[in-house]
This record gives structure tokens, sequence and C-alpha cells, in this order.
């Protein structure tokens, strides 16, 4: 691993900005490199950052983008539930992805055969690779430490062969979701958290500083070989006692 960037931001409002760039820039270097940039997407308060951000930037082009997605609920995309509906409806409108640069679950499908259709569609996007090996993923941390739809001491977290994993027991609603497995989160070019809040302080602290027991789902975010940053503003950061870099939005990783 290149080693962990825990960035500290007085507020979202500096933060928006720092991870459109890194996105951007992240991009232009697997497009420089690679022909494309590959990208996973997470919901939350991603959602409403990214789709304010992102068409702000100059000269963006996301044509050679192909962006999935690290978590979804098995709902209808027109269900406010459903993070693809809330990207296409918030941000896709506004940028030049191509509809065949995004890869959706067929929400049709009950839960098991959902995630093995998603898993075909990963397949046939990295052809050759046995995870996927995504240029950036951007995550988000539950008040309880999970991340993607891991849950803490949830059997998922122990998968080490499937791509993506169905669940049907959420502890969060809705129940039935499908997620990427830790071995394709940990096999990502680069894995950006965002974490914003006061709420998040508590548990931000035990992830990054350690905690007794057992690690929480995002303490268990390590690439193999990739970058990790984690940008959080000063409420989420309030308890840390680690040292930190403190940016504005002007800057740069």
């Amino acid at each position: 691993m290149a080693g962990r960037r825990v960035v500290v931001f007085p507020s979202s409002v500096e933060l928006g900005p720092v991870l459109a760039r890194l996105v951007m820039s992240r991009a232009e270097k697997a497009i420089t490199s690679r022909g494309r940039f590959t990208l996973g997407l997470s919901g939350g308060s991603l959602v409403s950052m990214l789709s304010k951000e992102l068409p702000s930037l100059p000269d963006l082009d996301c044509s050679k983008w192909l962006v999935g997605f690290c978590d979804e609920r098995v709902v209808p995309f027109n269900d406010p539930e459903s993070t693809y509906g809330l990207y296409k409806g918030q941000l896709f409108s506004k940028v030049n992805i191509p509809d065949s640069g995004i890869l959706t679950i067929d929400s049709s499908l009950p839960v098991n055969q959902c995630a093995e259709d998603y898993t075909q569609k990963l397949k046939e996007a990295f052809p050759g690779e046995d995870f996927p090996v995504f240029d950036l993923l951007l995550l988000g941390m539950g008040p309880d430490g999970h991340t993607c739809s891991l849950f803490p001491d949830h059997p998922l977290l122990e998968e080490a062969e499937k791509i993506v994993a169905p669940i049907s027991d959420s502890p969060k609603p809705p129940p039935q979701r499908v997620t990427m497995t830790l071995p394709v989160v940990n096999s990502a070019r680069c894995v950006a958290f965002v974490s914003t809040g006061g709420s998040k302080a508590p548990v931000l602290k035990e992830v990054l500083e350690g905690r007794e027991g057992p690690a929480y789902p995002a303490a268990r975010v390590v690439p193999t070989d990739g970058e990790l940053f984690w940008l959080v503003d000063d409420p989420a950061a309030a308890s840390l006692t680690i040292q930190v870099e403190r940016l504005g939005s002007g800057a740069k990783l």
C-alpha cells in the first residue's frame, strides 16, 4: 500500500472541490495509462457532493469513464433508496458518461441472482482479472463503522472468493442489497473515504486509531497496492489524536 492519508477540512464545503479534483486527476492518469477510467460509486452524502462539484470542473470529459457501484439496494431505480436512481437524476444527466459506461444491477431479479448478474457484468468489464481492479473507489462509512454493505460482525466480511455478494439481512433498510466484497475493494488502485459530521467522530477514531475487539468493516479497507485517503471534516475528526493533514478547498491530492 502506498500509505494512508487522513486529510481534514473545516467543513464539507471545502472538502467537496478537493474530492472532485481527486476524481479528475485519477481519471486523467488512468486514461493516459490505460485508455479508460474505472470508478466505483457509493451513495449517501457522496451523491449530492459529487453532483454539485464534478459538473463545475472545467473541461470535464467523462466519455472514457466506466462507472460501477460499490453496493446497491435491490429496489426499482425510481425508488428513492436506489443509488443508481439518485445519481441518474442528480449527476449522470449533467455529464457525458455514455450509457454503456454505467454498470447497473438488474433490480428485477431476486437478490442472489442479482448478485450473480452483476458479477458477470463486472467480469465482462474487467476481463482477465480475478478481482476487478478499479482506478478509484469512493466510499462512505456509517456511524456503525460499515462501508459498502459490509456490516460489523457479518459473515460477508470473511468472503474471499466472490466479487459481488448478496445480502438479504442488512441491519440498515432496505434489507436486500448487493455489495462488492473486501477483496475487490482492496484491489483498487485508489480508495477514498468521505466521512463528515460529528456523529461519525467516535467510530472514526476507532477505525483510524484501533479499538479493542474486531476491527470495523471500514478499518479493513487496506488496499494491497493502492492509495488510501480519508477525507473528513472537523466535526468528524474531533476525537482524533493521530497526525492528520489539514487542507483548504484549493488543495490538490
